[in-house]
């Protein structure tokens, strides 16, 4: 968080000048004989604490994350943001494999009928699918184009939405008898739903993501799924994101459209907001039945398979960076960064440029070949022109979770000057630099990057910890607690007695009116003990309510 004091790196005036600069809002004049900065200034110019909205579109647009594409609700991910999805990609695809799914691929066109096979499906998704219905344009005598009269398409076809439908026709055919079970598949795909209200990474018109879709013999093995799938999502999130998260079951109302069970992990943002983070679906037959998954049982009878499907997408992203960014933008996880140590050699276009590249290429060399997290370090040396100040902020914005600096001084020396990224203060209120021989931060620099990791994860727990609440037994209470004057208030644990129907209805309508949404019923949670907060009948579990994104 925010510390007194300023910054400086043992510059010069001048280097204090531009480093001023590069911050942008918020500069102030310098006394050109001071040799530092005595207050802090943050990277960003909007803090958490003031508009947490307008802060989280400014660390996109800062770390460099992503920008508008010009097409309503869509974006155009940049090398940074795509490269931290490759590595959630990567790090995912390997639970996925060893789990004995296969990666597949299923068309982008999917035919309306698909969809109206599985009438509570389609309803679900109605009002956000794009939909083809022409194959050609024509010329409109004004200059511009139409879509021809004569080229209507005999089916539309919708732009995928989600693929239970496309995909269980390939598993009607694919299934024949038990001996063909369990068939375990997933896509990695784009998808299109046409949001009303779009938010870079969190809710936009295309997004990417993953899709798994299995089938079961029966109920026991397709739950088995289901649950297998979703405490791989935990695991990912809490040990690569850094994304603590409580997983849980969803309730009636908030089920996949056509399941019969939907579970989900959900994490907390810094406003005390709920994040859906990635579910996981126990689809019972309804999708078999609608698409003719049958298969011959070991007594040679016809059986629907059981199905599931399961999905976590580029939210994640969005989830990361409300999770751990901070004043002065992105903070990535090791795990998932992209580059992990960037070198920033202070380049004078002098002759000895040469000789500090070649230091800096030995120090990449070495560290290159360590091991960190179960994997190689990935480290970048930036050779790209431009002060050492302005450069170390760009990737301080980025959130990288190393800096290095070296000038021709600590080359004579021997030294580094290291910078930790979820650290970047110290108590003085400067730059926290630490200088150290060069072969030490080689050894030390996978140990250092594993506390960095579990350091982020720790934060961000302790922050969640705190800010759920247990105790509230009214919904008065409840409406109290979530007043207009509790700006991030967090999550509320209360206890239900799980009402369907036009009981759960009631419910919804009384938690829309406080602009609340039931998360999940988190697995572990302690055994109800009271009664209903909404019914008043005896509870039979705890639910998590909060606002949510």
């Amino acid at each position: 968080m925010e510390a007194p004091g300023g910054f400086y790196r043992r510059t010069t005036a001048q280097a204090a000048l531009v480093e001023s600069c590069v911050l942008g809002q918020g500069r102030r004049d310098i006394n050109p004989e001071a040799t530092h900065v005595s207050a802090i200034r943050h990277a960003l110019s909007v803090k958490r604490t003031d508009d947490f909205a307008q802060w989280y579109q400014e660390v996109i647009s800062a770390a460099d994350l992503a920008e508008e594409s010009g097409v309503r609700g869509c974006m155009v991910i940049k090398p940074w943001g795509y490269g931290i999805w490759e590595r959630i990609q990567r790090l995912m695809d390997t639970r996925i494999k060893a789990a004995g799914v296969q990666n597949c691929y299923f068309p982008i066109f999917i035919p309306l009928s698909n969809f109206e096979r599985e009438a509570e499906h389609v309803e679900g998704f109605a009002k956000e699918m794009a939909v083809v219905t022409h194959h050609r344009l024509i010329a409109d005598g004004k200059g511009g184009l139409v879509p021809d009269p004569e080229a209507k398409l005999e089916e539309p076809l919708v732009v995928r939405p989600t693929s239970e439908t496309i995909i269980g026709d390939a598993m009607a055919r694919w299934v024949q008898s038990w001996r063909d079970l369990p068939l375990l598949t997933n896509q990695w795909a784009n998808v299109v739903r046409w949001e009303m209200r779009t938010r870079m990474f969190l809710r936009t018109s295309e997004f990417l993501w993953q899709e798994g879709h299995t089938a079961h013999e029966n109920r026991e093995s397709a739950m088995e799924e289901t649950k297998r799938a979703l405490e791989m999502y935990r695991a990912c999130a809490e040990d690569e994101l850094a994304l603590p998260v409580i997983a849980g079951e969803k309730p009636e109302n908030e089920r996949f459209p056509g399941a019969e069970e939907t579970w989900s992990i959900e994490a907390m943002m810094q406003d005390g907001k709920a994040l859906q983070a990635g579910t996981s679906h126990y689809l019972g037959t309804n999708f078999a039945e609608a698409a003719g998954i049958r298969y011959q049982d070991r007594g040679g009878s016809q059986q629907f398979c059981h199905t599931t499907s399961w999905g976590v997408s580029t939210r994640l992203i969005g989830g990361v960076i409300m999770t751990h960014g901070d004043d002065d933008g992105l903070r990535v996880p090791p795990a998932i960064a992209p580059y992990q140590i960037v070198i920033l050699p202070m380049l004078r276009e002098d002759d000895g440029d040469a000789a500090l590249l070649a230091y800096c290429e030995e120090l990449r060399a070495a560290l290159a070949s360590q091991q960190a997290l179960g994997e190689a370090v990935r480290v970048l040396l930036d050779k790209t022109p431009g002060k050492a100040a302005a450069k170390r902020w760009d990737w301080v914005r980025k959130g990288a979770p190393i800096l290095v600096e070296v000038g021709p001084r600590d080359m004579s020396e021997g030294k580094v000057a290291v910078l930790r990224r979820d650290k970047i203060w110290n108590e003085a209120g400067k730059t926290a630099f630490a200088f150290t021989a060069r072969e030490d931060f080689t050894a030390n620099a996978a140990a250092i990057l594993a506390d960095i990791q579990s350091s982020l994860y720790e934060e961000a727990k302790a922050r969640r910890d705190a800010n759920i609440t247990r105790g509230v037994t009214s919904l008065d209470d409840l409406a109290t607690f979530y007043s207009d004057d509790a700006r991030y208030p967090g999550w509320v644990e209360v206890q239900w007695s799980k009402p369907t129907g036009e009981a759960l209805d009631k419910v919804v309508e009384q938690l829309k009116a406080l602009k609340l949404t039931i998360r999940n019923v988190p697995i572990g949670a302690e055994p109800a003990d009271g009664a209903c907060i909404f019914t008043g009948e005896s509870a039979v579990e705890r639910i998590l309510v909060a606002r949510a994104y």
